[in-house]
């Protein structure tokens, strides 16, 4: 028989018998994305996940939180992550002014976040004189929340002698205010909701504060964002269209079943404050806050010289925010 003929059976009895399964996993592109906290801001990632918003453009992504910003901006310039969520904090602006060329290429929410909950004895904000607050890790997002709350209501840490302790996450730090460990701390509106019904207050919603500060994102290296411009686009048209699944009251009951995976939740239903939060938080328009950035810098700048010469300017590349813009997808 010919060669050629063989080859030719041959070629179609393994076109004939390939998995299609694994002609779609070799055709997909393997992308990380780093959330350092555990809450209703990481939401959106999770709704894209499950409702197939990355598959659909050839992206397997994988979701791989991590305590804390430092350990995830540490991936990030090691090449083991693709992207990192999380908010301008000291572990961020702190590696680039390290010298890290990592950027902000998209701004998801542009305001601080969560509610900040405290004992039932402090009523207001100057109560907070003289007492411990938790945070999930000093220079965190949620240190940030915390200070940037502080600053708001003219309170100064040193003066007023208030205490921040490294603790945990959400869920720690939520305990550690049960048991009396510590007397508040800024928490996600899903924890916050729960403490509240058990007796304690909340001082405030910190997004109705007005404050300006650049939360949660997607950073990236510079370096990737140059390469591979296609997979940044297409990570960022995928979480669009999270948002306009989230936005749609008649996905609630989809939306409201990833967020309780996400936050392990005993019952579904646990987690619908959190979706109604979550529509309020996330806007079509995802530029990034230069306005919040420099707020950031001038808090850790105080303590840190590299930081203090940063230009929020400089930590952002917008351009492929603006070409979806121009296709007219927000």
């Amino acid at each position: 028989m010919d060669n050629r003929i063989v080859i030719s059976i041959v070629g179609l009895v393994l076109f004939l018998t390939i998995d299609p399964a694994c002609v779609q996993a070799a055709s997909t592109t393997k992308v990380v994305i780093m959330p350092a906290s555990f809450s209703e801001r990481e939401g959106i990632l999770v709704v894209a996940q499950d409702q197939g918003f990355f598959r659909k453009r050839e992206l397997d992504v994988q979701l791989v939180y991590v305590r804390t910003g430092s350990v995830a901006m540490s991936a990030l310039t090691a090449g083991e992550s693709h992207f990192f969520h999380g908010s301008a904090s000291g572990a961020t602006l702190g590696a680039i002014a390290g010298g890290v060329d990592v950027v902000l290429v998209a701004g998801l929410i542009n305001k601080p976040t969560g509610a900040f909950v405290v004992v039932p004895e402090i009523k207001v904000p100057s109560d907070l004189r003289g007492k411990t607050l938790g945070v999930n890790s000093i220079g965190g997002g949620n240190w940030m929340f915390a200070v940037l709350a502080l600053d708001h209501w003219g309170l100064d840490l040193k003066r007023d002698r208030i205490n921040l302790r490294a603790i945990g996450n959400n869920s720690v730090l939520a305990q550690s205010i049960t048991k009396r460990l510590i007397d508040g701390a800024t928490l996600s509106y899903t924890f916050a909701s729960d403490l509240k019904r058990q007796g304690y207050r909340v001082l405030a919603d910190l997004a109705t504060l007005g404050i300006p500060y650049q939360g949660s994102g997607l950073w990236a290296r510079r370096g990737f964002v140059i390469q591979s411009p296609d997979i940044v686009e297409k990570v960022l048209t995928g979480l669009l269209e999270a948002i306009a699944f989230i936005q749609d009251p008649a996905n609630k009951a989809s939306v409201v079943r990833s967020l309780a995976r996400w936050l392990h939740l005993p019952k579904v239903d646990d987690a619908v404050e959190g979706y109604d939060l979550m529509k309020r938080l996330y806007e079509r328009k995802i530029y990034p806050d230069v306005q919040g950035i420099r707020n950031s810098i001038r808090l850790l700048g105080a303590a840190n010289e590299k930081i203090r010469g940063l230009k929020a300017e400089d930590v952002i590349e917008d351009k492929i925010v603006k070409k979806l813009e121009q296709q007219g997808l927000f």
